[in-house]
């Protein structure tokens, strides 16, 4: 199968639609030539209403760890988004739930397999470390960021860019000294080639 196809396979998909209280609205975004793929656990209520992965706050935190504006993240071939749910899950006391599991059960390896050029995955937040790197993950995501150069050269593990974790970075900041430059230069590599 195509990627595009995949794609419109993915964007049709209603395999959750019971358990939502809204609308399934799949968001994904990569292309044949992508080079680095970006998975979170799943679009929050600004990108189910936007369709573009990462289009809030969260995404202007992630696109300054890169070093890139929202031009290139949105427009540069080399650049991709698949979350581990491709469709918001809904809130529950003012939090997200967490991503259907279905949805990279049925969608993640096929995917995969479609994106043959991906140098670097970065996984941000706990359950797309958990899915990506099952034993390998540590206790939790500090744990697992902390642990990040053991997942080089094609895994980069990241906090989830969420203002909720605005106090985890403050309480360590060798992730900005270390982790982001490291991060910005592999970027500026891989939209460079």
């Amino acid at each position: 199968m195509s990627l595009e196809a995949l794609l419109t396979d993915i964007r049709a998909c209603r395999a959750c639609a019971a358990e939502f209280s809204h609308a399934p609205r799949p968001v994904v975004r990569v292309r044949q030539e992508t080079r680095l793929l970006i998975c979170g656990q799943a679009p929050g209520r600004r990108v189910h209403q936007s369709g573009l992965p990462f289009d809030d706050p969260s995404g202007d935190r992630l696109r300054g760890w890169m070093g890139v504006d929202r031009a290139v993240f949105y427009d540069h071939p080399a650049i991709g988004s698949a979350a581990m749910a491709f469709c918001w899950p809904g809130t529950v006391g003012g939090a997200d739930l967490p991503p259907p599991k279905r949805c990279a059960q049925l969608w993640r390896a096929r995917l995969l397999a479609a994106l043959p050029r991906v140098e670097l995955t970065l996984l941000a937040g706990g359950p797309a470390q958990a899915w990506a790197l099952g034993d390998r993950a540590r206790a939790g995501v500090g744990e697992t960021v902390r642990a990040w150069r053991a997942f080089l050269p094609d895994i980069l593990v990241l906090p989830h860019p969420s203002w909720r974790n605005t106090g985890w970075l403050k309480r360590n900041p060798w992730f900005e000294a270390e982790v982001v430059p490291w991060l910005r230069a592999r970027v500026a590599e891989l939209v460079a080639a």
